[in-house]
Parts: C-alpha cells; sequence; structure tokens
C-alpha cells in the first residue's frame, strides 16, 4: 500500500509541473493604489475553458500558473473601474505584468465580476459552478467539493471557513429549513448554476447590526436559467443481485421553483444500504429552532427517553429503507411567506455483532465478557414543519413556526454471553413531541430595536423495556435475580419495566437594543426559562401462569417504581455591551439568574433556590478583510433532567441498573474558546484553527457498583474537577491543478467517577492527523489520495489502552469522451491494539455510467460496493469503564444496474 501511495504521489507531482509557467503582477487604480479584491481570469482562447483565476491580496498583487507555449484572453475586472481584456501569448519563461484599472460607472463591469470563477461582494462570496465542475458530478455535493474552502465532513454536513453551515437555500429559499445533507445527497448538479457564501448571515435583517452573526454561514444556491418555473430532478430506478435476495432501487427526486413559491419532493425506497437520511439525521433535524435561552448561560437537560439503537446503518447486514419527503415555500405577497415540510422514513435493519468486554480495573475482579448478538431494528418516524413570516414593513417582522414528531421504534435483541448465557430482549418505543416558536422583531426608531423570541415544546416518551433470560444455576444473573426481588421459581426470568416521560417547556426572552452610535449598542434582556418533567416507571416479573409479580428490591430502600414530578425556573436579566475600535469587535456582558429547583417523590419534596451571575465575553479581531480571530468565554450553569433525580430503580438493561439522587445540585463550568480563520484567494491558502478548553466544578458523575458483570449506577455531585481539551485545525493549498490539504485534530478529558467505592481517575488522549492531495483536472481523470492516522491512548485506573488506527485511502474519477464516467474508492483499514497484535479491513467501491452527453435525459450506471466481498469490520473503543473490541458484520458484495432519467 505504501509503495501505491509513493507512485500515486509521484505521479500527481509531476503532473503539476509539466507545462506550468508563472504570471504575477501587480494591479492598481489610476492614483497608484492597490486594489485589493481584483478578479483576474485567464481563458484558453481555443477551447474556452478557464486555465486559471485569481483575487487579488491587500497589496494588489496577484500570481497565476498557466500554461506554456499558448494562447490566453485575459480578463481583469473591479467594481468601479474598467474591466481590461486582452490576448496573451505565453512561451517557456515566466510573466510578470502591472496593470492600471481606471474609473467606470456603468454597469457592464459589474455583470462581467458576477460571471468571474469566483467573485467577492461584500460578506458575500459567490462561486461560478460551471468554472469548477469536471463533468463527473451529479449531485450537489459533488459540485461543493470542488469548491475552495468548502468541505463536506464526514458527518456529511456542509463546512465553510472550518464552520459548519447553518443554512442552506435555493434561490432564496429555505430548503427543508436549511438542511444542508438533504440538499447536498439529492439536488441535482446539472442545475446549479452559482453558489453563494453568506457569511454574518443573519435571518433577521433588523438584528443584523447589533448582533455577533460572525459565527453563522449560509448557503444560497442560485439555479441556472431555465430550471427555474419548471419541474426539473432525477428519477432513478434498479435492482441486482446478491448472495440471498434481490436488490432494488426506486429514487425521484423532483423540484419547482418559481418566484412564489417552491415545491420539493425526495423518495427513496431500497434494501441496498443507500441512504439520504439515516435515523439520526432525521432524530437531529431541528427544523430551524433555537433555544432562545442558548446564549443566557443556563443549560436545562430534558434528557432523550428515545431507542438509541444499537446499529450505524452503514454497518448493517440487512437493511430495508423507505424515505419519503415534502417540501414547499409560497409568497401570496411580498409581506407574508409560508413554507413548510413532510419526512416520513420506514426502516428495517438486520445486525450482528461479536464483542469482547475488557473492565478497566483489574483489582475490581470483574469477569470479561465475551458476547454475540442479533438485533432486528424497525423504526417510523414522521416529521412535520409549518412556517409563517409576516414583514409589512423594514420595521417590523412576526414569525411562527410549529414542528411535530412522532416515532414508533421495536428493537429485538438475541445475545448469548459468556457470563449471563442467553437472553433475548424487546425495546419499545412510541414517542411524540410538538414545538412551537413565536419571535416578533420591532424596529421602534433608528436607534431603538425590540425583539421578543419564545419557544414552547411538549414532549412525551414511554419506553418499555423486556428481557427473557433462562433460570440458570451457573449464570452470574441469580445473585442479581435475589437482589431484584423476583420469583426464582420460574424456570425463565420474564421481566418488565414501563416508563414514561412527559415534558413541558417555555422559553422566552425579551431584548431590547439601543444604538449609541454607528459603533457600538447596548442590550438588555429579560428572560425565563419554566420546565416541568413528571417521570413514571414499574417493573415487573411476568410469570408462566400468566400473571404478574411485583418484586420486592432488597436494596434502595425496596423502590423499584417511581412518580416523580420535577420544576424548573430561571428569571434572569443579561446587559451587554458591544462596540467596535480599529480591527477589534469586543462585548463584555454578563446575566444574573434567579434559580428554583423542586422535584417531588415518595411523598416527600426536595427544594432549592438560589442566585447566580453568569459573565461572559466575546472578542474579534480582524487583522484582514479575510483573516480573523475570535476569542470567547462564558460560564455556563448545567442542571439534569428528572431520571438522574428519581430515586426508585431504572433497569436500562439486563446488566444495567440506576436509581437517582434526588438532591442532585447544578453543575458551572466555565468555557473559553479561540477561532482562526484566514482565507487567501491569491495564493488559495485557507487555514482555519479552533481550540476549546472546560472546565467543570460540581459535575454529575456516576457511583458505579458490579456484581459481577452486573451495573448498578446512582449519581453525585463530583467535588473533583473535570476537563476537556480540543484543538483542530486545517490547511488547505492549491497549486496550478493540485489541491493539498492537511488536517489535524487533538483531544484531552479527564473524568472522575466512583467505582466499587473508590474514586476512578479517567484521562483520555485522542490525535488524528490527515494529509490528502487530489488533482483538479477538467479532461484528465483525477485521483485524491488521503492518508488518516490516529491515535487512542486511556489511562483507567489501572489499565492503560492505546489504539493506532492507519486508514490510507485512493479516490479515482474520469470523465471520459464526455459520455462515460467512471468512479472508485478503495480504503484500508488497520487498528493496532498497542500490544503487538493488529486487526485490518478493506473496502472498494466503483461505479461506471454512460450518458449520451451532458444534455442527455437518460443515463444507465453499473454500481458494485463492497467489491472485495468482506464480511465484517474490526472496531476498538473505550469509555469510563471498560476497553471495547468488535467484529461488525456488514452487507455482502453488491452489484446493480440503474437507470436514471433527467427532467
Amino acid at each position: 500500500m505504501k509503495k501505491i501511495f509513493f507512485f500515486a504521489t509521484l505521479l500527481l507531482a509531476s503532473t503539476y509541473v509539466n507545462s506550468q509557467i508563472s504570471m504575477e503582477g501587480v494591479v492598481r487604480d489610476s492614483s497608484n493604489n492597490p486594489l485589493e479584491l481584483a478578479t483576474l481570469i485567464a481563458i484558453n482562447q481555443k477551447s474556452g475553458s478557464v486555465v486559471s483565476y485569481v483575487i487579488t491580496d491587500a497589496k494588489g498583487g496577484y500570481k497565476i500558473a498557466i500554461t506554456q507555449s499558448d494562447t490566453l484572453i485575459i480578463k481583469l475586472s473591479y467594481l468601479g473601474m474598467k474591466p481590461i481584456e486582452e490576448i496573451l501569448f505565453t512561451k517557456e519563461v515566466d510573466i510578470k505584468k502591472d496593470y492600471i484599472l481606471r474609473p467606470d460607472n456603468t454597469l457592464d463591469e459589474f455583470e462581467l465580476v458576477y460571471e468571474m470563477p469566483v467573485s467577492i461582494q461584500g460578506d458575500t462570496l459567490t462561486y461560478d459552478a460551471e468554472s469548477f465542475n469536471k463533468g463527473t458530478e451529479r449531485k450537489l455535493e459533488d459540485v461543493l467539493e470542488n469548491l475552495p474552502g468548502i468541505e463536506i465532513n464526514d458527518e456529511g454536513k456542509v463546512e465553510v471557513d472550518g464552520k459548519v453551515v447553518n443554512k442552506l437555500m435555493i434561490n432564496g429559499k429555505d430548503f427543508f429549513d436549511g438542511d444542508t445533507k438533504l440538499a447536498t445527497k439529492n439536488v441535482p448538479s446539472k442545475a446549479v448554476d452559482k453558489i453563494q457564501v453568506l457569511r454574518n448571515y443573519s435571518e433577521v435583517g433588523q438584528l443584523s447590526g447589533v448582533k455577533n452573526n460572525q459565527d453563522n454561514i449560509a448557503l444560497n444556491i442560485k439555479l441556472k436559467k431555465g430550471k427555474e418555473s419548471f419541474w426539473f430532478g432525477t428519477v432513478s430506478a434498479g435492482g441486482g443481485f446478491s448472495p440471498d435476495e434481490v436488490l432494488y432501487l426506486a429514487q425521484p427526486k423532483l423540484f419547482y421553483y418559481s418566484p412564489k413559491y417552491s415545491l420539493n419532493f425526495i423518495g427513496d425506497l431500497n434494501n441496498i444500504g443507500e441512504i439520504s437520511l439515516t435515523r439520526r439525521d432525521i432524530r437531529n433535524l431541528s427544523g430551524g429552532f433555537r433555544a432562545p435561552s442558548n446564549s443566557s448561560g443556563t443549560d436545562i437537560n430534558l434528557g432523550d427517553n428515545n431507542l438509541n439503537f444499537l446499529t450505524n446503518q452503514n454497518n448493517a447486514l440487512e437493511i430495508e429503507n423507505r424515505l419519503a419527503t415534502g417540501n414547499f415555500s409560497y409568497s401570496p405577497n411580498k409581506s407574508l411567506d409560508l413554507s413548510g415540510f413532510l419526512i416520513y422514513n420506514s426502516s428495517q435493519i438486520i445486525s450482528k455483532e461479536i464483542s469482547l468486554i475488557q473492565y478497566t480495573n483489574p483489582d475490581l475482579n470483574i469477569p470479561d465478557e465475551a458476547s454475540e448478538q442479533f438485533s432486528l431494528e424497525k423504526s417510523n418516524q414522521a416529521i412535520m414543519k409549518l412556517s409563517a413570516s409576516y414583514q409589512p414593513s423594514l420595521n417590523m417582522q412576526l414569525d411562527y413556526d410549529v414542528l411535530g414528531r412522532v416515532s414508533d421504534d421495536t428493537q429485538t435483541q438475541n445475545t448469548f454471553s459468556s457470563v449471563i448465557g442467553n437472553t433475548d430482549q424487546i425495546d419499545v418505543v412510541t414517542p411524540f413531541s410538538i414545538n412551537q416558536n413565536l419571535n416578533y422583531y420591532f424596529t421602534i426608531n433608528e436607534n431603538n430595536i425590540l425583539a421578543f423570541e419564545s419557544q414552547h415544546l411538549i414532549k412525551n416518551e414511554d419506553p418499555l423495556y423486556n428481557v427473557n433470560l433462562a433460570n440458570d444455576s451457573n449464570s452470574f444473573f441469580d445473585i442479581t435475580a435475589i437482589a431484584l426481588g423476583i420469583d426464582t421459581s420460574e424456570s425463565n426470568y420474564n421481566l418488565s419495566q414501563n416508563r414514561r416521560i412527559k415534558s413541558n417547556q417555555l422559553d422566552a426572552k425579551l431584548d431590547y437594543y439601543h444604538i449609541l452610535n454607528t459603533k457600538s449598542n447596548i442590550n438588555f434582556t429579560l428572560g425565563t426559562i419554566l420546565s416541568s418533567q413528571e417521570f413514571n416507571s414499574n417493573l415487573f416479573q411476568s410469570l408462566i401462569n400468566g400473571s404478574s409479580f411485583n418484586p420486592a428490591l432488597t436494596f434502595n430502600n425496596g423502590r423499584n417504581t417511581n412518580d416523580t414530578e420535577y420544576n424548573f425556573r430561571d428569571i434572569y436579566l443579561g446587559f451587554h455591551y458591544r462596540f467596535r475600535k480599529g480591527k477589534f469587535t469586543v462585548t463584555p456582558g454578563f446575566s444574573v439568574h434567579a434559580y428554583g429547583n423542586k422535584n417531588i417523590q415518595f411523598g416527600t419534596t426536595y427544594e432549592d433556590n438560589s442566585l447566580r451571575i453568569l459573565p461572559d465575553f466575546k472578542t474579534r479581531i480582524q487583522f484582514k478583510k479575510s483573516e480573523a480571530l475570535t476569542i470567547k468565554y462564558n460560564m455556563r450553569n448545567q442542571f439534569t433532567d428528572v431520571t438522574r433525580l428519581a430515586e426508585g430503580l431504572v433497569m436500562n438493561n439486563y446488566n444495567n441498573y440506576q436509581f437517582g439522587e434526588s438532591n442532585l445540585q447544578n453543575a458551572l463550568s466555565n468555557n473559553v474558546s479561540l477561532y482562526y480563520s484566514s482565507i487567501n484567494l491569491f495564493n488559495y491558502t485557507n487555514v482555519f484553527a479552533r481550540a476549546s478548553y472546560s472546565s467543570n466544578v460540581d459535575q454529575i458523575r456516576g457511583v458505579t457498583n458490579f456484581e459481577n458483570v452486573i451495573q448498578t449506577n446512582t449519581f453525585f455531585n463530583s467535588n473533583f474537577p473535570d476537563e476537556n481539551l480540543n484543538f483542530f485545525g486545517r490547511v488547505q493549498r492549491t497549486l496550478g491543478k493540485l489541491k493539498a490539504e492537511f488536517n489535524a485534530s487533538f483531544n484531552y478529558s479527564k473524568i472522575n467517577q466512583i467505582i466499587q467505592a473508590q474514586q476512578s481517575l479517567n484521562e483520555g488522549y485522542t490525535q488524528t492527523y490527515i494529509p490528502g492531495i487530489r488533482t483538479n483536472y477538467k479532461k484528465a481523470p483525477n485521483i485524491r489520495l488521503r492518508y488518516s492516522y490516529s491515535i487512542t491512548n486511556n489511562n483507567q485506573g489501572r489499565r492503560e489502552t492505546t489504539f493506532i488506527t492507519n486508514a490510507p485511502s485512493i479516490s479515482f474519477d474520469a470523465y471520459i469522451k464526455k459520455q462515460i464516467t467512471l468512479r472508485s474508492k478503495y480504503t484500508y483499514t488497520n487498528q493496532s491494539l498497542g500490544n503487538g497484535d493488529s486487526q485490518s479491513f478493506q473496502t472498494w467501491d466503483a461505479s461506471i455510467s454512460y450518458r449520451k452527453d451532458k444534455d442527455a435525459k437518460w443515463e444507465y450506471e453499473v454500481k458494485a460496493t463492497n467489491l472485495l466481498n468482506i464480511d465484517s469490520k474490526i472496531g476498538n473503543s473505550s469509555n469510563n469503564l471498560s476497553v471495547f473490541t468488535s467484529e461488525t458484520f456488514i452487507l455482502p458484495r453488491f452489484v446493480t444496474f440503474r437507470f436514471v432519467y433527467n427532467l
């Protein structure tokens, strides 16, 4: 593998140095002042293709790589200046050439700037998609990956300047409330004309000048002419064969956009493992909702009692997926915008995993546990959102949103444990929630603005867990059975627990902004969070005769049920002062909170009231237009959910039980972060780095006890400080037809806990380094090389573990005779356990497709996944209690034939 990487790198380097010369100089105005952000583009006169382009730096300088012995058209433009266009004959020597631009207030030069590959206008960066396309693009994500400064991360989300994009629009209209993954995986590339990066984006224009929006980035996808007021999209269908079943695929993706309304429909029906949205993506889809109290310093956790499926949908043995989504927007007049979406997803997954758990401290005498697990997972999810935005004038805006979600999830497991024996488990949950959002913004006059934001959430969760274990005298569960007080005369232990958690929360605030002058303003905030939760649970045993038996615990004061009510209140007043001084934008502030907590259970009331001042600070240093450093500090108060307060027993699993602590207090954290970005379109270099540190006081941690592998947990406020340090950096550089990048990340965490009545300190270190290089040819094939090297070290009590992962990969794509598209990706993963042992696996996917030309209606594709037909993937991980090694079985080799019709 190393030899392959060496020769591939050598090939990439040779393709770059061949037939390349440089052209450089300075662009000035008629007064000899350098012009920053002027655009220069070199076009091959014969083919009309873009050879190179550049945007001048702060000193007006430019430098591009061009082809030698060629005839080029040089176009130079700057907003407000008369453009220059000339013919340039290149030889085999570098060229030095300065330019002078003269004033011209006509509109022609604006149009010319807009047609450049990259243009900058204020906070908007515009890419011309066709200037970067290579011919192999099929989806929006393929287009975005060609653009400098834009990345698709491992989770499928779009990043710009190293920040995750908050919103994605098409022709200025929200696409499924800005969900980037749904857009990048489904919008066809041939419909895309321009990609606009909107920095400092604010959804409320009235607040754009008084709030810090530097972290907000949005994308607007502009469609090609002819795609407006007309249906476009693709309809794909296909099938194939595998060793065990017939394969099928149907994916209609239809879009309609006009000035007044838009309609989108995305469908997906397949059993080959191609997933537009995973169950986790749908669960995390916020619908654009953001809690008004995000910046208040208070974190209240309502918990998540939905079903946490065991299987990652990319690592299933069998999978069937059905997805139907619809999105609309309608503007009946200039003042009113209506929009909404509906998503329905149904999936069925079969998985198999073989694992080994080794517990951290050998002094605890906890036996290692080997297990083999089969799982059947069924999920039905539905989300619907409706939104209305009314803006009769620039001084007033009223927004209302309602988001409802419901799901029906079931997980059936059969596990054989070397310690417990055979178990059958069933998890069922049918939760629902309704989230409403009401916002009102009013500009009193040019110096005074009011903003009211409120959000109301109702959530109902009803998890049911059932386990059936054999009553085997050799099983370690017998001791637990006695402690639980269940009937031990039964041949099987059939245990169940019903739980219901009802949550009701109001989060609202009123902001008053007063603009002192053009460089400063003050902000007063009055807000509240009112939260109420009810938690009920019941543990029971089903007997062979059909009756139920309520066990009498021999521990935890015999409490095997819960009937807990928890109320939380936060009323706060905040003040912030924002001012600009030279390169600095500084925002110091603080908030004063009056907290009230009360939980009632087992006839006793526990109540706590407190007052807390939480300071925060933010400063942004704008070194240049494209280079900045942001520093943040805040103190946050963290409150837990009802399940950690409830004193009755909760059965998380047959070998994992918990009971809460009613007197838990809040945790306090101090958080510092830095973010640096530098975007240089002069030498095509982008640098991003972010670092964060947090220190937690009175953090809620676990008290864990083991009886063999049976685990019981409760909670306490730790007097030992926990810490977390994170760093991420990315450097990108484009050199002619080569694009190189280097990513590095580091994480350090320190967690204190109590295990078997002993303090246990867990320290974890993770380092990851990912260099990569790829070509960017329009006609020749393109290769991408990537190497991921990761070290994970955990110091857990008496045991220290180290995992080292090496994962080189190579991707290849070619557009042959403007008809055939060939793609292939190979990855080799090797994991070392730090003791000389190592495990490895390989993945290889490929596809070939044919279309008559780029405007053809029909395209035919053969796609193969898991070409090497490997059975499983190896994984190693660790947590604060154990080290985990697993073998996960995956889909076999699939070969499918597909038809794609382009509307």
